[in-house]
């Protein structure tokens, strides 16, 4: 089904619905009836004290086993029947961008304000970060018309010096990219992609490489020599703004416009033509005063911007999501100013892709479900999840203004500049006020303007509040992808970051903007199912770990917590557990992913449900009772040799100490053990298939766990490498498994 308009009054974009979606329907209501009766099974055959149970104290702790299966399966399902909120109405967005420029002309296009983020030069080195500016600056886009901000977390004179070099080099990096049409955008990924797959000879080309690799070395110079050299820092008088500076967490602002049309002779480029606005903020910092990371840096940005640009259009970006497709601009135009539909639109949501993820995706970084479904299927109700980066807002709804029927898109009403009477010197000051550290005081910044602060997760709860009032969401993924990232490269940086994402998650749950309560009549109802799918990652900890654990264990004691094989109720848990499996194995496929990639998903959500969540849900707990936040963890840009080496083999990297790795670790080896018990029994039992029958699920179930834990057993024995699973966790995870084991099955004796 297309959703189209008349031929006088063509959409920008048009909508159209995903095939097959009634089949998918039916599929679930039919799995859905199975899960019943998988819950009819445990409510009536509740162990009685008889043979099949053991008796005496194997009847008292099956009973209460049993119960907590019952319990563990009550909450999957729950948790499934939220997960199809995003799965039954899914729908794809295709845009027309000849239309748009058909009807608007470029002197009358809306100005676009771009946010880029960064917060430490060691982790996210000045060269990712200018060429993510590039990238954006060389939009096919009246240069006059964007405005490029980059926040400075760390306020390191490295980055600052890295985006003058940057504004050099584009004086000549813009009209290459114009003439020849460059693809993507960002320099480094430019050469990096013709250096591999063209033979490029030409003139223009090896000027523009010369240019590059000679800004490259004088930025890694300078970042491997810890500062700027005393003559660079001479030729440019921002430097002396870090006279003052104390440390990262303590500084004035240091705010420098370095181009702008108010300064023609140094912000055209060699071809005459006016560059877009580049500016660095670094907001002040006191220790006393807390800064709220990232949201804090994009509402002091939102400030500054509204005086120097004030476009009404913004779009933010983090440091390594450099511009892949120079069309990004006009796409998200084309849904913020289609005249039936635009008013309604808050922001556009562009998927966050990555450039160094293999073809199985060992650490399932693309989030191929999230980004690939479940963001279609938001869709289908006008509610994608806003997601931290390649987003492009609606100032007015970013800044807190509620949706009304009146409102009108004004997108091409003239644009006030705010520099015409001012020059820069003047405009500096007044906006470095605006990103002093007390600024916010006693005003509604970070709780009703702006991005919201409080929450781990400040992206998505920021647009949960956009959504609460009443303004609606696009997510369009184009042919071309229109951003490209570094995805984590360890598997403890993997785990740490949805530990976050599941903490912060939690806290909207318990936040008074929860959605299954708050959101009652103010969103879509399968909205309120989604976001409450997503609040709920830290809770599923609870019964991953259950059912990772329990009927393992239950095998050692030769106790079935689940039905023979030749009884009926066999086939309701054979038709959820096949079921499911196909559905996810299918969906993968369909959507780009592999085999191996679906097998490596689901030995990633086993990771996260029982490490990440878990002690994402631990701290949450902890700080009910005041206790410590856990400190906020930038995920690190950069590999090391040895560890690249062993990414491109796609061997999973542990390397170091975690408690996250003794949680699986200890898992792995319990599991490990308790198939061994149990084949040792079969293979001393005379009726051992009788057995079998009679514990099929348990074993395969535990079978399943030890096949998908085979890197850890190799981290753990196998491996001589660096990135192997240190001693101490062998040590540690083994005591506590063998010891479990151990009094597990003493309590039989």
């Amino acid at each position: 089904m297309v959703v189209k308009r008349s031929d006088d009054e063509e959409s920008l974009f048009e909508t159209t619905k995903s095939r097959g979606s009634f089949l998918y329907r039916v599929f679930s209501v039919s799995l859905f009836v199975a899960m019943c009766f998988v819950y009819a099974y445990r409510l009536t055959q509740i162990p009685t004290g008889g043979e099949d149970h053991g008796g005496g104290e194997d009847y008292y702790y099956g009973t209460w086993t049993w119960l907590g299966l019952l319990a563990a399966e009550l909450w999957f399902g729950l948790y499934w029947v939220l997960a199809q909120a995003f799965r039954w109405n899914l729908v794809f967005r295709k845009t027309f961008k000849n239309r748009f420029s058909q009807r608007y002309e470029e002197s009358k296009l809306p100005k676009v304000d771009i946010f880029v983020c960064t917060a430490d030069p060691d982790i996210e080195p000045p060269i990712m970060v200018i060429n993510t500016v590039l990238s954006l600056m060389a939009y096919d886009y009246p240069s006059e018309k964007l405005s490029v901000y980059l926040s400075d977390d760390a306020a390191s004179e490295l980055t600052f010096y890295a985006l003058l070099e940057a504004s050099l080099f584009a004086k000549h990096w813009l009209p290459f990219c114009k003439k020849f049409n460059v693809q993507p955008r960002s320099p480094a990924a430019y050469f990096n992609n013709i250096l591999l797959h063209h033979n490029h000879a030409t003139k223009e080309f090896a000027n523009i490489k010369k240019l590059y690799d000679e800004m490259k070395k004088r930025i890694e110079d300078a970042t491997k020599l810890g500062r700027v050299a005393s003559e660079e820092r001479s030729k440019h008088s921002g430097f002396f703004q870090w006279n003052s500076y104390s440390s990262r967490r303590d500084h004035d602002t240091i705010l420098q416009i370095i181009l702008h049309k108010k300064e023609p002779h140094n912000s055209k480029d060699e071809d005459g033509n006016y560059l877009p606005t580049l500016m660095y903020l670094a907001r002040e910092k006191r220790p006393q005063h807390h800064h709220n990371f990232k949201a804090g840096a994009m509402n002091s940005l939102l400030r500054v911007s509204s005086v120097i640009s004030n476009a009404k259009i913004v779009l933010n970006v983090d440091c390594d999501m450099y511009s892949n497709s120079s069309e990004s601009v006009r796409d998200a135009l084309c849904f913020l100013m289609d005249e039936e539909k635009g008013h309604e639109i808050a922001f556009v949501q562009f998927p966050q892709n990555f450039d160094n993820i293999l073809k199985h995706d060992i650490y399932s970084s693309t989030l191929l479900t999230l980004i690939d479904v479940e963001m279609h299927g938001a869709d289908g109700y006008d509610g994608p999840l806003y997601i931290g980066t390649c987003c492009f807002h609606r100032r007015d709804a970013l800044c807190g203004m509620k949706f009304s029927n009146r409102y009108k898109n004004d997108l091409l009403r003239s644009e006030r500049d705010n520099c015409i009477e001012v020059n820069l010197n003047e405009l500096e000051v007044k906006s470095k006020a605006l990103a002093s550290c007390t600024y916010e005081e006693n005003t509604l910044w970070g709780k009703e303007m702006g991005v919201i602060y409080g929450c781990l997760v400040e992206d998505v709860m920021t647009g949960l509040c956009i959504h609460l009032q009443g303004w609606k969401s696009v997510y369009y993924s184009p042919p071309r992808k229109a951003f490209y990232g570094v995805a984590p490269t360890t598997l403890l940086q993997a785990l740490v970051q949805h530990k976050r994402w599941a903490e912060g998650e939690l806290q909207i749950l318990l936040s008074k903007h929860c959605p299954a309560f708050y959101g009652h009549g103010r969103i879509n109802l399968a909205l309120q199912m989604g976001y409450s799918y997503y609040n709920c990652w830290a809770l599923t900890s609870l019964s991953k770990l259950c059912y990772s654990i329990i009927p393992s264990l239950y095998l050692l004691r030769g106790i079935p917590l689940f039905p023979k094989m030749s009884s009926m109720w066999f086939i309701p848990f054979a038709y959820v557990i096949v079921g499911e499996s196909a559905r996810s194995l299918l969906e993968f496929v369909l959507f780009g992913g592999t085999i191996q990639g679906w097998w490596n998903d689901l030995r990633m959500v086993l990771y996260k449900g029982t490490s990440s969540y878990l002690f994402a849900l631990i701290d949450s707990i902890s700080k009910l009772f005041g206790l410590p936040d856990s400190p906020f963890t930038v995920t690190a840009k950069v590999m090391e040799e040895d560890v690249s080496e062993r990414y491109e083999k796609q061997v999973m990297e542990f390397g170091a100490a975690s408690p996250l790795f003794t949680v699986l670790a200890t898992i792995a080896l319990l599991n490990l053990f308790c198939l061994l018990g149990i084949l040792k029994e079969l293979a001393l039992c005379e009726d051992w298939f009788e057995t079998y029958k009679k514990m099929s699920l348990q074993i395969l179930l535990c079978g399943f766990l030890v096949l998908i834990n085979i890197p850890i057993y190799q981290g753990l024995f196998l491996r001589k490498d660096k990135g192997r699973l240190p001693s101490s966790i062998a040590i540690k995870s083994t005591v506590l498994a063998l010891s479990t084991c151990i009094l597990f099955n003493m309590l039989k004796d």
